[in-house]
């Protein structure tokens, strides 16, 4: 499994756009082959800055996604919403608590 990371941080007036759109999308990047997992999280003391939560089977699933026509047309779009470049991080689940 592969886990990926994003921060996203939004112009405040632009954080409603990313929401709606976001909504419209979301079902095609989970159901991209090798996406497991997908989650979305707000700040609670910035509601500007949000976190993407994704689970690839493998990392070349994740590279195909950022290789596709899905990707080619989400990704320059959510840039336009942006207030700060986008930061994010590749993990491998450490431990699981329970």
């Amino acid at each position: 499994m592969f886990i990926r990371i994003v921060k996203l941080t939004f112009k405040e007036d632009k954080v409603e756009n990313f929401k709606t759109y976001f909504s419209s999308i979301k079902e095609k990047i989970r159901n991209f082959p090798g996406c497991t997992f997908l989650e979305v999280y707000q700040d609670k003391n910035n509601p500007a800055i949000f976190f993407t939560y994704s689970y690839w089977d493998e990392e070349a699933d994740l590279d195909h996604y950022r290789d596709s026509d899905l990707f080619k047309e989400v990704w320059p779009y959510v840039k336009t919403l942006f207030a700060q470049r986008a930061e994010a991080w590749s993990v491998d689940k450490y431990i699981t608590l329970k």
